[in-house]
């Protein structure tokens, strides 16, 4: 697994070392619960070290009877012959153990060493001792001595205690903490793997340990590895603490300590053993798990009959008493647990209003579906109610199949109670998350249907959003702006009217957007629209628009905005919980990536969209496209079944609306040599557009078929398309170089000059973009230009990948798990050129990902 948020405190002791290696010594406390990473940090630091430092790894073990000085019995080979011959005599009583420590610290002194020391928690006295007599006399050795523990595992009264006590006085003791992963990094650790990011760093809470065992074993809700860890841990528990865990395991992750207490009487000291064991921690005022998935693995060995009994008397005592809104969801679950589904419908629909008035929508989809699992003996409107719920808080939090399929039957049932209006905002509403699932034509009709509904029945706050809908389905499908312009004043008057500042924003944004994809002015109006929606706190509303703006700027091929787009709406996704946002803001973020030449982390981007267990049609289509897109230029086998499955995860409508993969199968024909499917496919292409108003669609289309030797007929084009139609290449190649699109550029460039001819070619080589380099070959050959040939230099030719100096340096940092700003910084170069070395290194290599690259500097075999 890969070192994540660990470069802090690697940094740190690769600078003990260093100073440490020339005097005076120093001992490092490297700290952490059980599967945090040590053993990994110390191994890194191992492989770090310069190689004239000798490394000496020990480690205790979790023995009934610790072995004296093991540690050191483990590194004896590698010591002199004086520290072996003491360690022996200590070992069978012919000799005290302060001979073997003033031994070491001999030997210690005469080379300079690395001495790491593992686990530490299950030292025997001896080596306790052994840490004491080193650590007073470091000072005086070249050696850092490392020791690792188990903070969540020592007491107060524990062996470790008393030796960091003795220690802390001494200012050449230094401590670390490794602490959880954040849910950025685990979200990187998710890529490429079907599972939910966000629900791995809640089960797991960052730890390295049970994320691994997850990502390995993903069809397992309870992998083998940390079952067995977890009953590992449980086997040298007594009864006591044993059943004070399992009742735990039962009330949830958090338990307050009174209702402990009141379970299981006189249970504090049971429960300072299970602390100690590092299962669970406590602050005074409640107890929980350390992690979810702990809870899970002992929840899954409580016997049901325990199970049940706790559940029921949980209910009842939480019952009892006032029922703050934050214990609604503990109510829930403890009355399903008890099998009432009274108690269930009671408290379920108000946990999840509670949740997603939070903002924390995958806790109300869930609540939501508890009640409905007891809802059919309630009335109809009670039960199109929760539908409703559902419906909105699945399509918030990444379930938009299990949405729409509520949203269908609340609609049903409105209709049945003759609630004309219910009826039309349910229409409204599965109409809006129809277009994002890919079914735009049924969408355009269900946001008409709407409208009618809605219309008979005289204005309403629900036809303001009914408008809203037409609006904005007039803009993505990209139909003349007055339409969008005219449905937008409708629904600004409606909103203004019934105080739906929501609205009104919406449509405001959408107006001014249908104006900026038809003729280029408007952006500055949407981004204060959007920035007004964040500053009215309406999260729902604001976060869509972030991610619209993803989508706009990558459709105007902008790589400066598309970057700060997606950079602003995946944060804003992040902190308000808005997972399917999140997941079209990374598919428009990918597409963004390739549109700068950074092909691998675009395609790394796109497969962490399809990893993720339920992404929306349209960023699954989007993620398709451009994994598809990737393989094409870079020359590579299978790119049309990838483009085959992004147009089969939508219907046409949406394929065009969106634009990016109608393109992306005339640019693989391209690139494959099929002119006439060029010319076929663009052409059906700008037959599908005729009516609709976007030349950053029809542009590149009616480019394409120029390029394949024809003339298109007169469509729109944007900026560089138009100028590319009307001959002037270097206008359209400048247009290119300004927007951030290096490969558009060398494109552009092929109708040029020689020199133009040149640049290109030195572009699609610099992009690994292998048929295209053929091609502009075949092209200099044509027109008698020729290429100017530069031999690699020896370094290069001696690299097993022909990597430069430069490329080689790159490497390097990308192994130390550096951005792309942070290698420009430390390289003095860039961050765009240090995104081209970066994409010729993964070219070069063969590889996908950077972590893959990072690899091969070590393992070449790989």
């Amino acid at each position: 697994m890969d070192l994540l948020e660990r470069e802090a405190v690697l940094q740190d002791l690769t600078g003990h070392l260093r100073a440490a290696s020339v005097g005076p010594g120093r001992l490092a406390l490297v700290r952490g619960e059980a599967g945090i990473g040590k053993t990994s940090v110390v191994n890194r630091l191992a492989r770090l070290a310069d190689p004239r430092i000798r490394i000496l790894v020990g480690a205790c073990d979790p023995l009934t009877a610790p072995r004296p000085l093991g540690p050191l019995t483990d590194l004896a080979p590698r010591l002199g012959q004086p520290v072996r011959t003491a360690l022996t005599g200590a070992l069978d009583g012919t000799c005290r153990p302060d001979e073997v420590f003033d031994s070491l610290l001999a030997d210690l002194n005469s080379y300079p060493s690395l001495l790491v020391v593992e686990d530490v928690h299950w030292a025997d006295e001896t080596t306790m001792d052994l840490l004491r007599y080193l650590a007073r006399r470091l000072p005086s050795v070249p050696a850092l001595v490392v020791a690792t523990y188990r903070d969540d595992e020592i007491g107060r009264t524990h062996t470790v205690t008393a030796l960091l006590g003795t220690l802390a006085g001494y200012p050449w003791v230094y401590r670390h903490d490794l602490t959880p992963l954040s849910r950025r990094a685990v979200a990187r650790l998710a890529r490429g793997h079907t599972v939910d990011a966000e629900r791995l760093h809640h089960v797991s809470a960052g730890n390295p340990f049970i994320v691994t065992a997850i990502l390995n074993s993903p069809e397992e809700p309870i992998p083998a590895t940390v079952r067995e860890a977890v009953a590992g841990r449980l086997a040298g528990l007594s009864a006591a603490a044993r059943e004070v865990v399992d009742v735990l395991a039962v009330l949830g992750r958090r338990a307050p300590l009174p209702l402990l207490a009141d379970l299981l009487p006189a249970s504090e000291t049971a429960l300072d053993d299970a602390v100690a064991c590092g299962i669970v921690r406590t602050d005074g005022q409640a107890t929980e798990f350390r992690h979810e998935l702990t809870r899970l693995a002992v929840l899954e060995s409580v016997p049901a009959a325990c199970r049940l009994r706790v559940h029921r008397q949980v209910l009842a005592a939480m019952r009892s008493g006032p029922v703050a809104p934050g214990d609604l969801a503990l109510l829930a679950d403890h009355a399903e647990g008890a099998g009432d589904p009274t108690a269930v419908l009671e408290y379920a629909p108000d946990a999840a209003a509670h949740a997603a008035a939070s903002g924390a929508h995958r806790e109300a989809a869930d609540q939501y579906a508890h009640a409905l699992r007891y809802a059919d003996p309630l009335p109809l409107d009670r039960r199109a109610s929760l539908l409703e719920g559902h419906a909105q808080a699945c399509g918030l939090s990444g379930r938009p199949a299990e949405g729409i399929a509520s949203r269908r039957t609340a609609v049903e049932l409105r209709r049945t109670l003759g609630d004309r209006l219910r009826e039309g905002d349910d229409l409204r509403l599965l109409s809006c998350w129809l277009w994002p699932f890919g079914q735009t034509d049924e969408a355009g009709r269900t946001g008409l249907e709407a409208v009618r509904v809605l219309e008979a029945l005289g204005p309403s706050r629900e036809l303001a959003r009914a408008y809203l809908n037409l609006c904005q389905l007039a803009c993505y499908r990209h139909e003349e702006a007055r339409l969008t312009t005219a449905y937008a004043q409708k629904a600004i008057a409606l909103g203004e009217r019934f105080g739906d500042a929501g609205a009104v924003v919406q449509a405001r944004f959408h107006a001014a957007a249908a104006d900026m994809l038809s003729n280029g002015s408007g952006w500055e109006e949407c981004e204060q629209a959007m920035s007004g929606a964040m500053a009215q706190n309406l999260p729902e509303d604001a976060g869509f628009l972030a991610l619209v703006m993803c989508w706009f700027a990558a459709l105007r091929r902008d790589a400066a905005r598309t970057t700060a787009a997606v950079n602003r709406a995946e944060a804003y996704c992040l902190d308000h919980d808005l997972p399917s946002y999140l997941l079209c803001t990374r598919a428009w973020g990918s597409w963004g990536l390739l549109g700068r030449g950074l092909w691998a982390q675009a395609a790394d981007t796109a497969q962490g969209v399809l990893g993720h267990p339920g992404p929306p049609p349209v960023a699954r289509a989007l993620a398709l496209t451009v994994l598809g897109l990737v393989r094409a230029r870079q020359g590579k086998a299978r790119a049309w079944p990838l483009l085959e499955q992004a147009a089969d995860s939508v219907d046409p409508g949406c394929l065009l609306d969106t634009g990016l993969g109608w393109e992306a199968r005339v640019e693989a024909a391209w690139l494959g040599g099929d002119l006439d499917r060029v010319r076929t496919e663009a052409q059906r292409g700008l037959d599908a557009l005729a009516g609709r108003d976007h030349p950053w669609l029809s542009g590149p289309l009616a480019c394409w078929i120029r390029r394949a030797g024809e003339t298109p007929r007169r469509v729109p084009a944007a900026g560089p398309y138009a100028l590319e139609l009307a001959g002037d290449w270097a206008g359209a190649a400048e247009q290119w170089d300004r927007l951030g699109c290096a490969y558009q550029a060398a494109l552009v460039r092929l109708s040029g000059d020689a020199p133009a001819l040149h640049q290109a070619l030195a572009a699609f080589e610099a992009l690994g973009a292998r048929p295209v380099v053929a091609r502009t070959r075949a092209v200099m050959r044509a027109r008698g230009v020729r290429p100017v040939r530069r031999g690699p230099r020896a370094a290069t030719l001696a690299n097993p990948y022909r990597l430069t100096v430069r490329e080689m340096d790159v490497l390097k940092l990308l192994h130390e798990g550096m951005s792309d700003a942070e290698i420009a910084a430390r390289l003095y170069i860039t961050r765009k050129t240090a995104g081209h070395h970066v994409g010729a290194v993964l070219a070069k290599l063969g590889v996908h990902s950077r972590q893959e690259a990072a690899r091969k500097l070590h393992d070449p075999k790989r």
